[in-house]
């Protein structure tokens, strides 16, 4: 009889890559895999015949209503799962549901935190909002057995916050080889292209790159994602008159955003440190743009900082000026970091920073899991 493992998540199933991943892994470790998200607006449909897919259309699309719905529905869908060997909640927002079936069935539970949930930007001004996803995660995770996150500081900040032990289970991509030719090529025949691939919200630092582009002849910046602030942002390059300069490509599948980040010169991740969320986050974006073979450009932040370092395989960006960011731009596409096919030592932390070797960490844990069954 095959194993069966309950996974949900509250964001966009078609994007989300790190969901895809650890399905596909359990997938060929022989798990049958039930995924649980909701309809984003604007989102293509999922269809993958290795998986069970429920999909919800929530009346409510973001506020108390939403979070309290989309569990309430997501309760009664995990009571419905045939002799699950366990469940697997996807941040802070899928976890009361799974909680509270993990122990009336008694089934083991995962929880995988992609970022530090209680102090991202968006909760910050919200102190209201804020305590009460606090007093949720202090309910429920110090009871936590199993726990995984994206990065160190994340995993040391729960641990001395709650006592509860996190794993850690980096964002990284599968191993790929680089696309050589895309029709974004000649869409814009630009000498030279920068991407930020990513939510579009608050302090992901995208209006600090909109406003460089300004100061940069010749280059595109490319903007691929959704979020809270695009209505914004749109406003702001109409308002600087960028339109030929900064491309907005809203959500763009996997393998078709990868084709196009491999034409890149250079990735973008400037996040603002604004909570300890962005402090210490490990952007998948990051590993997505080695894995595409092309520099990065990162905030001086320590855990994004200290892997582009560490691997040398772009350089740090600490000034949020404009023209200062369009300089260190400027140096690395111009320079002897921009651009190589050939380029070493991206191509070497490339083949060491992928999900094959990392997804060793999960399958320990799900060893582990299973070993209490």
């Amino acid at each position: 009889m095959k194993k069966r493992v309950g996974i949900s998540v509250i964001n966009d199933l078609v994007t989300d890559q790190r969901v895809q991943r650890i399905a596909g892994t359990l997938d060929r470790h022989g798990f049958e895999v039930v995924l649980t998200g909701r309809i984003v607006k604007g989102s293509t449909s999922y269809n993958d015949p290795r998986f069970e897919i429920r999909r919800y259309n929530m009346l409510f699309r973001k506020g108390p209503l939403f979070y309290a719905f989309f569990n309430i529905r997501l309760f009664f869908r995990l009571m419905i799962i045939k002799r699950p060997s366990f469940f697997l909640a996807v941040d802070l927002d899928t976890l009361p549901a799974n909680y509270l079936v993990s122990r009336l069935r008694s089934v083991p539970l995962l929880y995988d935190s992609h970022e530090y949930f209680t102090e991202v930007p968006e909760l910050i001004g919200r102190p209201f909002v804020k305590k009460t996803w606090e007093q949720i995660e202090r309910w429920i995770v110090p009871k936590l057995k199993h726990a995984i996150t994206v990065s160190t500081s994340i995993a040391k900040a729960y641990k001395k916050k709650y006592g509860t032990e996190f794993t850690v289970v980096r964002n990284v991509p599968l191993l790929h080889e680089p696309v050589s030719e895309h029709e974004i090529n000649h869409q814009y025949p630009s000498k030279y292209k920068i991407i930020y691939q990513g939510a579009l919200n608050l302090g992901r630092g995208v209006e600090l790159m909109i406003s460089a582009m300004q100061y940069l002849e010749d280059t595109i910046l490319i903007v691929a994602g959704d979020g809270d602030i695009t209505d914004e942002l749109h406003a702001m390059v109409a308002e600087m008159k960028l339109r030929e300069k900064v491309i907005f490509h809203g959500r763009v599948v996997p393998e078709e955003l990868y084709g196009i980040t491999c034409q890149c010169n250079a990735g973008l991740s400037l996040e603002a440190d604004m909570g300890l969320s962005y402090r210490y986050a490990l952007p998948n974006k990051i590993f997505d743009y080695i894995q595409a073979r092309i520099p990065v450009i990162c905030s001086d932040l320590p855990e994004m900082s200290a892997l582009v370092n560490d691997f040398d395989v772009g350089i740090i960006c600490g000034e949020r000026d404009p023209r200062e960011v369009a300089d260190r731009i400027r140096t690395v596409i111009e320079g002897d970091k921009g651009h190589s096919p050939g380029n070493k030592k991206i191509d070497e932390a490339a083949k060491l920073l992928c999900w094959e070797l990392e997804e060793e960490f999960f399958l320990r844990i799900v060893e582990k899991i299973l070993d209490e069954v």
